[in-house]
């Protein structure tokens, strides 16, 4: 048994769900009782979301659904970057939420560290913005997927192409 087994941490997000949350979430805005008359706009870009409202209070409101209609189609809070809350023109407020996409070097450095000194039989490399992981056994690949999922980066992390 001298082949190698591996898989890909990368930081992803499926961005069809998140299409889908957006738009439930401009159909709660227009049917809330409390948000009808605000004439609030949630605009997705390829890389932000642009929101553009009354208020803070009603800014902070759309992103209680924002965020509750993200988690329930499995989408992780921590592709939220949300930017300042500047104010617009007529007295509304706009804020930019960029969305995080792929593991920076930092984070990509302190996993393969994390992976060096805990597991010994197992290679941690940095590819791009995702990091391979490469072992003899799956029994040490699945150990190194737990460990990941115990430890709590500033970034959503997920497993693919394992084999």
């Amino acid at each position: 048994m001298a082949s190698t087994f591996s898989f890909d941490i990368v930081s992803d997000f499926d961005r069809q769900e998140l299409v889908n949350a957006i738009d439930t979430t401009k159909r709660d805005v227009l049917s809330r009782y409390d948000l009808k008359d605000t004439k609030t706009e949630i605009e997705l870009n390829a890389d932000a979301i642009v929101i553009n409202t009354d208020s803070e209070f009603t800014l902070d409101a759309v992103h209680t659904l924002m965020q509750q209609r993200a988690a329930k189609r499995n989408l992780s809070l921590k592709i939220f970057d949300y930017g300042k809350v500047e104010s617009a023109s007529g007295s509304r407020v706009r804020q930019e939420i960029k969305l995080k996409k792929g593991i920076s070097q930092d984070i990509a450095k302190q996993i393969t560290k994390i992976i060096r000194d805990e597991y010994k039989k197992v290679q941690g490399s940095i590819q791009g913005d995702a990091v391979r992981v490469t072992a003899k056994s799956k029994d040490d690949l699945q150990a190194v997927m737990q460990r990941m999922k115990q430890e709590d980066f500033p970034v959503a992390l997920q497993f693919t192409n394992y084999r």
